[in-house]
């Protein structure tokens, strides 16, 4: 259970979030709104790639500063190409194991383990700057889940990806046992979503099941 209370964000003056107060439960969490509404901040926040200007996050009652925040939530940036740094794709998603205390061996077999999971053994041993648009999002996603975060953030998903990928990625993420809390524009997506919450003018507009607050991002949008 995640809980923010009274959280606000400014930076160089000018509100970016304010005054959000919330619990989010359930295993998937939309979370939409127009450009510039804060919802990649309020991404960011959840693990502690955002600081707070003022309010407290907890995750499970304990404040987020007690908490090993990167281990309990990962984040899957909307760009692949910022969260990849190695040049083959073993070694991008062994990463975040490199401190777990694990000798290499175990590593790679994790690492192997985990793309014979998704279906993608047959990416062991390229590089990671040939990749599709798609499969470097795998491979991202995959470096996060590695770590066994009980959370994962995923801003904007699918915005860089063609529908041939984008099915690849959706059905990777139906699989996954963990809770997911996606910023996007992509409605079809959200619409499969549990809950979803609607940031507009940097608060929080409202909250509800997809249809409803699809609908009520959709009245907004008109001009």
């Amino acid at each position: 259970m995640i809980t923010l209370d009274n959280v606000s964000v400014t930076k160089g003056g000018r509100t970016i979030l304010k005054n959000i107060s919330l619990t989010i439960r359930g295993k998937r969490i939309g979370i939409i709104g127009h450009n510039g509404s804060g919802k990649s901040t309020f991404a960011k926040l959840l693990n502690g790639l955002e600081e707070c200007s003022a309010g407290e996050i907890r995750y499970n009652s304990s404040p987020i500063a007690d908490q090993k925040i990167r281990e309990l939530v990962g984040f899957v940036f909307q760009n692949p190409d910022n969260q990849i740094v190695f040049p083959l794709v073993e070694e991008d998603i062994a990463f975040g194991l490199k401190k777990s205390g694990l000798i290499k061996s175990e590593i790679e077999v994790l690492v192997q383990e985990y793309l014979a999971l998704f279906g993608l053994s047959h990416l062991n041993g390229r590089l990671t700057h040939e990749l599709s648009g798609g499969e470097k999002q795998l491979i991202a996603l995959i470096g996060v889940l590695i770590m066994k975060p009980q959370y994962i953030v995923l801003d904007e998903p699918t915005t860089l990806l063609d529908l041939q990928n984008r099915s690849m990625l959706i059905k990777t993420l139906k699989k996954l046992e963990q809770t997911l809390i996606i910023v996007s524009h992509d409605l079809e997506l959200m619409m499969e979503m549990d809950h979803i919450y609607l940031i507009h003018n940097n608060v929080i507009f409202a909250a509800g099941d997809p249809k409803s607050i699809i609908q009520t991002y959709r009245n907004l949008s008109e001009c």
